[in-house]
């Protein structure tokens, strides 16, 4: 039996309309996300993978919009709303953003007051979305930083956050996003700031609690060993649109878009000789500016596959490759590639 996707996410457009022109921040997106599993969402910086996630909560901000597309998400109870319609100040979308979907954000320093307590902070989110008194919310609190590992959490309720560790601080927002026990976890680039250690009891200590509530995940990254340890699904992003996506293991031993593989050959691999003087392989050039995107394959110009006349002119549809497996790119269609044979033959 398949499993009904948790996130349906169909033709996303995010937009942002400037003087200097428009800038189509997320462009036409089709992802899902299913309750139990992790969906990694990877690319370089500048690619839309943020923007994406900020959309799911309407927090996009002004004057940047979600212009067209579903974002279907199925609430406890198998209610299923188009947060895509909802009014960004709205009820219905309070009534979502925080309880039903939570969101880790990369810099916790950006997220969490400096002149309230982290007591003050888990207590009033959880105020705001349970009708429980104040005694009840301080232990649903304190249980909420005892389950991300913080020693003796009730004293920790009086802390300000610039008195933690960047690694406490981190683990204070995985407690605010948990203290109500979301469906969806949205958690964006959670990881970067920390070393490599606490990176690594971050993780394990996400993954322990994914599997304990059974949520669903949405991680973004563009670190593809991440990538690797914990995720299911994987979704390449550039330019504001989905390149490729398919299963972890369809994406790292079957990749198919020119911009995939040139991802997974820039990873350094352990153990792996090298020639001397051979560098590491990086990805010539760099992501356009959203004002002067290329047209036809965002990718094509920096790609070594692009052909002219073809890739430079018309947008690539996304092919079925197995019923898990999707790809946007000319050269991998056989209707192209069979035009093309004939055409140099």
């Amino acid at each position: 039996m398949t499993q009904h996707p948790l996130l349906t996410i169909r033709d996303l457009k995010v937009q942002f309309k400037l003087r200097e022109g428009l800038i189509r921040a997320v462009d036409g997106v089709d992802i899902e996300a299913h309750s139990g599993k992790t969906l990694c969402i990877v690319g370089e910086s500048g690619s839309g993978k943020s923007m994406l996630a900020r959309s799911i909560l309407q927090i996009v901000a002004p004057p940047g919009r979600v212009t067209d597309g579903q974002i279907l998400f199925t609430r406890p109870g198998n209610e299923t709303v188009d947060i895509a319609k909802l009014d960004p100040k709205g009820k219905p979308i309070r009534a979502i953003r925080g309880r039903d979907i939570a969101m880790i954000f990369q810099e916790p320093m950006n997220s969490l007051s400096p002149i309230h307590s982290v007591g003050d902070q888990l207590v009033e989110k959880v105020l705001l979305h349970h009708r429980i008194g104040q005694k009840a919310a301080i232990e649903r609190a304190v249980n909420a930083l005892d389950k991300v590992g913080i020693p003796n959490p009730r004293a920790r309720l009086n802390n300000y956050p610039f008195e933690l560790s960047g690694g406490m601080r981190q683990r204070v927002m995985i407690a605010m996003a948990l203290a109500c026990e979301p469906a969806l976890l949205i958690a964006d680039e959670p990881t970067t700031a920390l070393d490599v250690t606490t990176q690594a009891n971050i993780l394990e200590l996400i993954a322990d609690l994914q599997k304990e509530l059974g949520m669903g995940m949405v991680f973004i990254t563009h670190d593809l060993g991440v990538v690797a340890e914990i995720a299911d699904e994987v979704a390449v992003v550039y330019l504001g649109r989905v390149v490729e996506r398919g299963s972890v293991d369809e994406i790292f031993y079957n990749p198919q878009h020119p911009y995939t593989l040139a991802l997974l050959s820039s990873i350094p691999k352990l153990g792996a000789r090298r020639a001397r003087g051979q560098r590491l392989h990086a990805i010539e050039g760099m992501v356009p500016h959203p004002l002067n995107r290329p047209s036809g394959c965002p990718f094509n110009t920096r790609c070594g596959e692009a052909r002219a006349g073809i890739c430079d002119r018309v947008d690539p549809t996304t092919l079925e490759l197995t019923p898990s497996h999707f790809v946007a790119c000319h050269m991998r269609d056989p209707a192209v590639t069979r035009t093309l044979a004939e055409v140099t033959a």
